[in-house]
Formats: C-alpha cells, sequence, structure tokens
C-alpha cells in the first residue's frame, strides 16, 4: 500500500485536469459522472492548479487517472467484480442491499457470513481511490466524484458567506459510502442518548444492547485502553488514536483541565470530558467501512456487490404491499432483481428517504402531488435533524512550526514519511486532534449530559491557502479573500464546535419523480432562537479556553478581521457572533431520522425497532436515517453498530443465527 502510495504520487504529477458538467436528461438516463470539480458546484475562478505535490494528488480525480492511463491506474482503486462463472447478476437473491455505505458494507458482510443466504449489494458509486486513504486529504474529497454533492434549498439567513448562499451537503458516494469522505472521528454516543431512545419504546436499542455490537466491530489499539472492557480487539474496524500530534493538541487537553474538564475515554460510559480523538484508521491509512468489512470477503460465491448501479426504485406489489425486488440502472441497462426474502434499504439519510418515496411509500399528499401512486402513507422524510458548525474562527500564533501550513507540508520529505512510516502530518485528520463536551449555562438537561462538541485541531481556513477545506465547505470567494487571505502567512488554527442537540428540525421532498433529480433538502438550520444562543455560548467557552496559558505561552490571538456583511455590528457581541454564525453554516454530515425509527403509537416512525417499513412485508430500513433524535455522535460508528445489529434482527426473523 505504502510503496503503491509513493509511485502513484510520483507517476501523476503532470498529469493534466479537465472539466465536465454534470447534467440530466429529460428521459431520466445516469447522469454523466462528476469529473474533478464540476462547474455546477465549484466555479473554478481565482483557484489556479498549483505544481506542488500535495496540490496534485488533491486535485487529480482518480476517474481521471484511469481515463488517461488506464493500464497502469486500474490496480489502484478497489474493484469489485462478479465471480468468474457469472457473466450478470443473478435474476434473484436472497436478500438484496441498497447501498454499500456504512451501514451496508457490514449487512451485507454479516448476511453473507457462512454462505446460507445468497445477497446482492448494490452501490451507486464505485470503489476507493488509493487516495482515499489519506487521512490528510478528508476535506478534499468532498469535490470529488466520491460524494453526492447535495445542496440544500436555499434559505434566508444561514450559510450567507457560501457560495450562492447555499449550503453544501457532500454525501459518500462509493463503496464504503461516507466512511470513505469523512473526517474518521469514531464516536459512539453517550450512554443517556440510548438509553432515551429505548425509553421511548424502541426495544433493543438501550445502552446495554447497542453497546455489544460497538465491541463485536471494533479492533482498537488506544494507549492506555488495552484492558478496557468497553472496547474490542478482534474485530474487522481498526480504531487507533491519530500517528500526528501538534503542540497544540496536547494545549488544548491542558487548557480543557484548568476549565474543569476530565480527560476520560469518551467511548466508555464516562464519557464527559476530553480527550484525544479515536479515529477509524489502521497504521495511518483510512479505515473504511469497506476496508473493514468487505475487501475480505468480496470473492464470496454468495456475494455478489456492484459498483456504478443505481437504484431507481423498490419493486412493490400494491395488493399485497410486500417488497419483491429492486430496479436499477447500471452501464446504461436496466435490471429488475427479485428478493426471495427482503430487500434493505441502506441507501443513508437521503437516498434510502429518496427511494421509498419513489416507491410510493411517503406522505400521501406529497406523492400525489408528484404523480405517485401511494402504496404507504408513512411520514417519510418530514423529520431530519442534523449537526451544524462553525469553523470559521482564527486565532493566529507567534510561533512556528505548530500548525499544517499546506507549503510546508506539500514536501517530498513528509510524503516519504508518510508511505513508509504512516505517520508524520500527512496522517493528520486534516488537522482536527482532540474532541471535548462541554454543557453550556443555556442548557436545561440534568447532570453531565453536553449541548456542545468541542473540535480541537492545529490548522484554519487560512492554513491551505483557501484550496481546500474552504472551497471543501464552498465559502465564498468575497469572504475568505477578505477575511482569511491576509493571515496565510502566519501561523494559525481554530477551535471548531458542533451544535449536538437543535432544536431546528428540517426534512425533505421529492424535487420531481425523476430518480435521479437530487430531492428538495431543507435543514430550516438555526429556526429556534435556542440554537443560536447555544452557538454564541460555545464560541464565548472557546474564546475562554485559548485565554489560559497553555495556548497563551505561544502568543493565540483571536483575529478580529470582521466579517464584510457584519460590519454594521459591534466585533465580539453577540449580534456579531449569530451575524458570523448565519455566514458560515456548516454542515458535519449528520443527517438523520429521515426514515425515524418508533413504536407504532409514534406518528412520525417510518420504521419500527426491528427496522421494518410499516405497513410493507419484506422490507426494511438500515442506516444513520433511523435514528430517532440528536445523539452525541459522529453517526459513521452509529451506522456501523446499525448494520451489525440489523444484521442480528433479519438472521434472528429467517432463523439463520
Amino acid at each position: 500500500m505504502r510503496t503503491t502510495l509513493l509511485v502513484y504520487i510520483v507517476v501523476i504529477k503532470g498529469v493534466m485536469t479537465s472539466n465536465n458538467n454534470i447534467f440530466l436528461s429529460n428521459n431520466y438516463s445516469e447522469p454523466k459522472p462528476c469529473l474533478n470539480y464540476c462547474d455546477d458546484y465549484f466555479p473554478q475562478t481565482g483557484y489556479p492548479l498549483k505544481s506542488r505535490i500535495l496540490d496534485v494528488m488533491l486535485k487529480t480525480p482518480m476517474y481521471q487517472f484511469e481515463k488517461t492511463t488506464p493500464n497502469i491506474f486500474a490496480s489502484f482503486k478497489d474493484n469489485y467484480e462478479l465471480p468468474k462463472e457469472f457473466k450478470g447478476p443473478l435474476k434473484e437473491y436472497d436478500f438484496i442491499v441498497v447501498g454499500a455505505g456504512s451501514a451496508g458494507s457490514v449487512l451485507a458482510s454479516r448476511l453473507s457470513e457462512g454462505k446460507q443466504v445468497s445477497v446482492l449489494l448494490l452501490e451507486a458509486g464505485q470503489g476507493e481511490a488509493i487516495l482515499t486513504g489519506v487521512p490528510i486529504l478528508a476535506p478534499m474529497l468532498q469535490r470529488t466524484n466520491y460524494v453526492w454533492p447535495y445542496l440544500m434549498e436555499y434559505q434566508p439567513g444561514v450559510c450567507m458567506g457560501m457560495e450562492n448562499g447555499r449550503c453544501f451537503w457532500p454525501r459518500g458516494k462509493a463503496v464504503g459510502g461516507t466512511s470513505v469522505v469523512n473526517y474518521m472521528i469514531y464516536t459512539r454516543g453517550f450512554k443517556e442518548d440510548w438509553d432515551r431512545i429505548a425509553a421511548k419504546g424502541n426495544y433493543g436499542w438501550s445502552y446495554d444492547d447497542v453497546i455489544p455490537y460497538y465491541i463485536k466491530s471494533e479492533r482498537a489499539k488506544l494507549r492506555g485502553l488495552n484492558k478496557s472492557p468497553w472496547h474490542g480487539k478482534d474485530g474487522e474496524l481498526s480504531v487507533e488514536d491519530v500517528p500526528f500530534r501538534s503542540k497544540l493538541s496536547k494545549a488544548f487537553m491542558d487548557a480543557a483541565k484548568l476549565l474543569g474538564q476530565r480527560q476520560v475515554d469518551y467511548n466508555s460510559p464516562d464519557s464527559f470530558g476530553s480527550s484525544y480523538i479515536q479515529a477509524t484508521i489502521s497504521k495511518g491509512i483510512r479505515a473504511s467501512s469497506a476496508r473493514a468489512f468487505l475487501h475480505n470477503n468480496k470473492k464470496r460465491k454468495n456475494l455478489h456487490i456492484l459498483t456504478n448501479s443505481r437504484v431507481t426504485r423498490i419493486i412493490i406489489d400494491p395488493y399485497t404491499k410486500t417488497a419483491i425486488g429492486v430496479e436499477f440502472q447500471r452501464e446504461g441497462k436496466m435490471y429488475n432483481i427479485t428478493a426471495k426474502k427482503e430487500v434493505i434499504l441502506s441507501a443513508g439519510p437521503i437516498e434510502s428517504p429518496h427511494l421509498l418515496m419513489l416507491s410510493g411509500i411517503g406522505p400521501r399528499e406529497h406523492l400525489q402531488s408528484m404523480g405517485i401512486n401511494v402504496i404507504q402513507d408513512l411520514r417519510v422524510g418530514e423529520t431530519l435533524y442534523d449537526h451544524i458548525s462553525f469553523p470559521a474562527l482564527a486565532f493566529t500564533l507567534n510561533a512556528t512550526r505548530l500548525t499544517l501550513v499546506e507549503r510546508k507540508l506539500a514536501t517530498l520529505d513528509n510524503v516519504v514519511q508518510y508511505t513508509q512510516y504512516g505517520d508524520g502530518p500527512m496522517s493528520s485528520l486534516a488537522g482536527v486532534e482532540t474532541i471535548g463536551y462541554i454543557k453550556t449555562e443555556l442548557s436545561d438537561e440534568p447532570g453531565d449530559y453536553p449541548d456542545i462538541e468541542l473540535l480541537g485541531s492545529c490548522a484554519s481556513l487560512a492554513s491551505d491557502e483557501g484550496d481546500v477545506v474552504a472551497r471543501g465547505i464552498r465559502i465564498a470567494d468575497w469572504l475568505y479573500n477578505d477575511v482569511y487571505r491576509p493571515i496565510e502567512n502566519v501561523e494559525s488554527f481554530t477551535i471548531l464546535f458542533m451544535l449536538l442537540h437543535p432544536k431546528s428540525k428540517g426534512h425533505l421532498k421529492l424535487k420531481s419523480k425523476n430518480p435521479f433529480e437530487q430531492p428538495n433538502l431543507y435543514g430550516n438550520y438555526l429556526t429556534h432562537p435556542k440554537d443560536v444562543a447555544t452557538m454564541i455560548a460555545a464560541i464565548r467557552y472557546i474564546l475562554r479556553l485559548v485565554d489560559t496559558p497553555p495556548y497563551q505561552k505561544y502568543g493565540a490571538t483571536l483575529h478580529t478581521k470582521k466579517f464584510p456583511n457584519c460590519m454594521s455590528y459591534q466585533f465580539n457581541s453577540d449580534a456579531y457572533w449569530e451575524c458570523a454564525i448565519r455566514t458560515v453554516t456548516s454542515t458535519l454530515h449528520h443527517q438523520i431520522a429521515t426514515c425515524k425509527m418508533g413504536p407504532p403509537q409514534d406518528p412520525e416512525a417510518v420504521v419500527d425497532p426491528e427496522l421494518r417499513v410499516y405497513g410493507i412485508k419484506k422490507l426494511r430500513v438500515i442506516d444513520s436515517g433511523v435514528i430517532p433524535q440528536t445523539i452525541v455522535a459522529h453517526t459513521n460508528a452509529p451506522a456501523i453498530m446499525i448494520g451489525e445489529k440489523g444484521a442480528d434482527l433479519i438472521k434472528r426473523t429467517w432463523g439463520l443465527l
């Protein structure tokens, strides 16, 4: 892997890139792939390609490499092919799993164990490229064809500093799903989260119920936790400490301690405090769900994995209300495949509800307005929660060699350090190093239950000269050039935060019955005043944190350049910070509850506690979209746990345990 990566980097130097716009035809055909940065989503004005090694690594898409030199690069992408004796998919399988993401990968792997049943796993994206394994490239991956480039519908008063005033919601489109493009942060949720979910009638989902599934998946190598009963040692998913730590990571931990925070294992029941991040990496390489659960199992005769396969609807008998199979398009050909036992949607919190509605399962009036025959009236997509962040604080330093500065990072020495030893700055999670949970004075929760997650880093939006992180979240040129470009030559960092329990609730709807057209996504960010107040309280806490001696010994100073659209407010006033938060309103890709799990008496529930779609036989949803309420977690680990538990639920139903 590492030797191949080094060769790969050398070969790709000088490869030319090109632009192709994504399009949607009127006959519902598969859109062309989004190569490089689609003009629809990533205008390139003002950002010329550079010649440095890291830029070449970041800005040349895998698809273009294969197109340019297919004989060289075909082996550098993970390929999934049917066994040699099969010329195409079978007409019938026991189980069809739609989506090979964080949940779908583990689900298909577990169902195909023991060879008792046949499993078809369908994925709209492709296998991972070798560069997706490099942790520091995470923000850049969100500008490639490894994501669905979703855009939230325009909402006045949020994302004002983003391109065209719209929030960007990239979701993974690959074997491995969002675990291929995320920041690899491994968090399970607090004990209170899962106990509260169970207390609302979701039997089998208490903390004591779900923790065995987290442990089953995990192969942990974490300093000081070798004997912890809360971590698995024999699972497939590698969870490790990040090999690279800057001095600012220790400053975060020391400062948090001064403000009364304990150092904890946040993936144990004693979670409230601060910690170095536990990450889904293996010896410095990204450990995606696909790498963990499919790589060693993809040649099973009873597991067929088809990439570049776009499911367009679930085939449902409208009289018996039974899922029969799926319809999907692959390489210009349409297939109808039957499932003898079950169809399982694991397409994620946007595509799973999208497919349900296209198939006649959803809010009656909405489906009828789209000209879709209603098979089951359910409130699909009517609940949507998301974790939002404010990554725009910047603190400058009077010391050097403390932060990840792109021009210093993009050296052959660092590439060699990473490819040979799996450490150095390229093993960093794009600068994110530490995590902390706080409870602001606005919280009305009892006990140590946080409303804010802090993420300490050793980089800021200016550290890469605006080419990577800022562009990855689509910050507009007018904002970046005015506020951050002046500090590109100074070392700087940020501490960002996540609003854990937003009161604002979003939703999604069909844009049309064209399966290739993205649904309308409504975040409804910051529509509840408490969300704004809690985020301002988080900023106040961060300013106190950075004002402590561990940071002040490096001369950490808040960058006080006002946002151009907030000039009428006094800097550091609550009104100013509200304006700033509404200017840079960034998702952390944790959409949930669009296929909400709940007991029969819950009018918003789409699936029951065994993840079966209400009113439809032989159909389940098994992904993070079933999580019914906000949790203290990045959703990759919970999605994997849901895949583990969902596999057992299915096996129990069919006598396969």
